[in-house]
């Protein structure tokens, strides 16, 4: 019997992964144990394994579509099974045309192959377009009107405009913010785009916009339009844009800000780094300003149990244990690994695994369960300058702490009204004002200060 390929749950807050690209093609002999696609979420990219030994009797979801877990997106079988029997009732959910009726998929996923093209729209007949065709021709300055549907009823979907575009010659970024229009011939910009000028001169736009006097005796000159690069948001940049959008929608983020002052920090930090024999084998050796900060992050929240939460609809739920989200710049894009129950590691244990997480992050072979179930997140910018910004919600968490640069600032040097400059360190704290209130923020706020400015008394009380 064939066997059904489905997306695999990759975590459980996973609910829908990313194509990337198929490795095989219909009609591949695959073993059970063979990649056949690449997948990514927003944290993390995987590969697919086949399941089964067998032949690729038909791919059913195109690289590029987010696809809900567990919904198919292949058939394995021997050659020659129908593939459509083992389906069954599980067939992936074709587009949706108007009134409910189905309209045909863009094209059989892997076979490149589109359909013949539509018979033409009869003069005065009513445009009947979906939204994603609408927003692409809207996006590129195509007119519908010149273009026959081929989905049902005569429905415009994104194949014709795309299929469209195809035919159009490329427009420059200011033609096509002017209207754009249907233009057929090669234009006088770059590699034959259609500038502003052409489309004055074929009637295409509207009147082009008076041009700015020059002022007398001098002499503007044409430098063209330039080069511009359009680059879609897709994968996992996409994923992350909508997501942090989201986090901004659905929450009521509120940031505030302060410094610590981190001379005895250093300190110690110097002394650990020169450390040699018991010290040095400890680990101690490797331990950095973002480890420190991490460790008495873990050590102060469960005190603060309103900030080790996440807001669930109407619920909130505190965890007594500390799962430490580490935010890390990957060349994919934001990635955040926890670290597991931090507030029983040792500061060498947290290192560590901080080191760990962010090299499997960086290499790709972060799993799934390291890249889930965070209760709050620290993300530092300080290493590139920054003293101060607003991180935004890691949902459903309620909090995320932002570390900022070392900066000498002013204090007072005794009786006489003397001052010195002593360095501090920045952190700026975002929370759900929903859940959580601006004074007890503060308040966590300022003992993160006391307990960074005598890290070594924290040290001590474990």
């Amino acid at each position: 019997m064939a066997h059904i390929l489905i997306m695999p749950r990759q975590g459980n807050t996973v609910e829908s992964c990313i194509i990337v690209d198929w490795k095989v093609k219909e009609g591949d002999e695959v073993g059970a144990e063979t990649a056949v696609c690449d997948v990514e979420t927003d944290k993390a990219a995987f590969e697919v394994p086949a399941g089964a030994a067998g032949t690729v009797l038909k791919i059913l979801r195109a690289a590029g579509d987010d696809v809900p877990v567990l919904e198919p997106i292949a058939v394995i079988g021997a050659a020659g099974e129908d593939w459509q029997a083992a389906l069954g009732g599980a067939a992936p959910a074709p587009e949706t045309g108007p009134q409910g009726t189905e309209a045909p998929r863009l094209a059989e996923a892997g076979s490149g192959v589109l359909p013949a093209s539509p018979p033409p729209r009869e003069a005065g007949a009513v445009i009947v377009v979906s939204p994603r065709a609408k927003n692409l021709a809207a996006k590129e300055a195509l007119p519908l009107t010149g273009i026959a549907g081929s989905g049902p009823g005569g429905r415009i979907i994104e194949r014709d405009v795309a299929a469209a575009l195809a035919n159009r010659p490329a427009l420059t970024a200011a033609a096509r913010a002017d209207g754009g229009g249907a233009v057929s011939a090669p234009g006088s910009g770059i590699g034959g785009r259609v500038t502003l000028s052409d489309l004055a001169e074929t009637g295409a736009a509207g009147a082009a916009p008076a041009p700015v006097a020059a002022p007398a005796g001098a002499a503007i000159p044409d430098f063209g339009e330039g080069a511009v690069t359009e680059t879609p948001i897709r994968g996992i940049r996409k994923v992350i844009s909508d997501r942090m959008f989201k986090s901004l929608a659905e929450s009521a983020q509120f940031t505030l800000n302060a410094s610590a002052p981190v001379a005895r920090l250093q300190q110690i930090r110097s002394r650990m780094k020169a450390s040699g024999g018991v010290s040095g084998e400890l680990g101690l050796s490797k331990i950095t300003v973002n480890d420190l900060v991490l460790f008495a992050v873990s050590r102060l929240l469960p005190r603060y149990p309103f900030m080790n939460a996440h807001k669930s609809g109407d619920t909130l739920k505190t965890f007594e244990r500390v799962h430490l989200g580490v935010a890390v710049d990957t060349p994919r894009g934001l990635m955040v690994p926890v670290i597991r129950n931090a507030n029983l590691l040792s500061l060498p244990q947290i290192s560590a695994e901080a080191k760990r997480l962010a090299a499997a992050c960086q290499n790709g072979a972060v799993k799934p369960n390291e890249i889930s179930g965070s209760t709050f997140t620290v993300t530092n910018l300080g290493s590139l300058g920054i003293t101060g910004f607003t991180p935004v919600l890691n949902a459903p968490e309620v909090a995320i702490l932002g570390v900022c640069g070392i900066e000498l600032k002013p204090a007072a040097a005794g009786e006489d009204g003397g001052v010195r400059f002593e360095p501090h360190i920045g952190f700026s704290l975002t929370i759900n004002h929903q859940v959580v209130d601006g004074a007890p923020a503060a308040r966590f706020l300022k003992a993160l200060c006391e307990a960074v400015s005598e890290i070594d008394l924290l040290f001590a009380a474990g």
